[in-house]
């Protein structure tokens, strides 16, 4: 058992997080993974409209007597989602937190509070994360460079930035990006962080509703099989290398603006990858942490692993470390 501020103040038995992914974060992952002891989130907006997101959650519950949590990623859009709407269903289903990310979170932070919901806030920096904490949120998620999705444009790995987040807050810091075994999750704490978020690594897990060959293609993939996406639009996104992606980093780098690829990330095609299986038929996330993944386990195969061994290397590898040696001792 590794007790946190975390699992302390979110109700939880585990400091491991489900991150909320669009068309992966469903009820049967967010539910197996509440059943194991660790905190999942719905993806909002993977549901077609509020009505459906309150249908998803009513499914979740009908698979767990758990907390779970909503993902609402807020992003520019020419004609953006009803976020109001999305938000008040969530309110509405009595969902106990949160996971805001994209946008500031300022708009519908009150709106959460004043019904009981905790918030954690996606950032990619420091300065953000302390701006989010005075805005009053309940805890920070903190994305390091190694993260699928977007990483933000500093390029900070997370040996450097979870240290300097726990420096820089008082609220619990959830560690993001990279994460996919008991080391990881002893490392994070060690630099200062109350758990860690895992989205890949529960992509490949049997209870996660994507296709077979997109979790074949994660435990065969090396941490070098990523590519980063808009870079000179400065909205950088990890995603996984395919024939897709790699002409996408072509074009932008040939000086191609956004709405010459626009149809090829459109996220219509993404969710056929999930669906049907054809990794090239578009843009799919995926972190360098599937440079770890090996095997295609359940929710509370893989969180019981991670929880155990993470105990046996602190009580094992690393107090023998600093035990007294024999000769010492003599």
């Amino acid at each position: 058992m590794i007790r946190t501020r975390f699992t302390e103040e979110f109700g939880v038995e585990h400091p491991i997080v489900q991150g909320g992914m669009q068309w992966v974060s469903r009820a049967p992952l967010v539910a197996a993974v509440a059943n194991a002891g660790g905190l999942g989130f719905l993806g909002a907006l993977t549901q077609p409209t509020p009505d459906d997101l309150r249908a998803e959650i009513a499914r979740c519950r009908e698979l767990t007597d758990k907390p779970f949590g909503v993902n609402l990623t807020i992003l520019p859009a020419i004609d953006p989602p009803p976020y109001a709407e999305y938000r008040q269903a969530i309110i509405d289903s009595g969902v106990p937190v949160v996971e805001i990310a994209g946008a500031n979170p300022v708009e519908h932070l009150e709106h959460f509070h004043a019904h009981g919901i905790k918030v954690i806030h996606k950032c990619t920096s420091v300065r953000h994360a302390v701006k989010a904490e005075r805005l009053g949120v309940d805890a920070v998620s903190i994305d390091g460079f190694e993260c699928a999705g977007h990483p933000g444009e500093d390029d900070i790995p997370g040996l450097v930035l979870i240290p300097a987040a726990a420096d820089a807050l008082s609220i619990p810091v959830i560690a993001s990006g990279g994460f996919g075994d008991a080391r990881g999750l002893v490392a994070a704490l060690a630099l200062g962080a109350d758990g860690i978020n895992m989205g890949t690594r529960f992509m490949a897990t049997v209870e996660s509703e994507i296709h077979q060959k997109v979790k074949d293609r994660l435990v065969e993939a090396d941490e070098r099989d990523t590519q980063l996406i808009f870079r000179q639009l400065r909205n950088t996104a990890r995603v996984a290398d395919n024939a897709v992606s790699r002409e996408v980093v072509k074009c932008l780098a040939d000086g191609a603006a956004f709405g010459e690829v626009r149809e090829l990330v459109a996220g219509a095609r993404g969710v056929r990858v999930y669906e049907t299986g054809d990794l090239d038929h578009g843009i799919w996330s995926a972190g360098m942490v599937q440079g770890l993944i090996h095997s295609i386990p359940t929710c509370a195969e893989l969180i019981g692993q991670i929880v155990r061994e993470a105990v046996e290397i602190v009580e094992g590898r690393l107090a023998a470390m600093t035990a007294p040696s024999a000769v010492a001792a003599s």
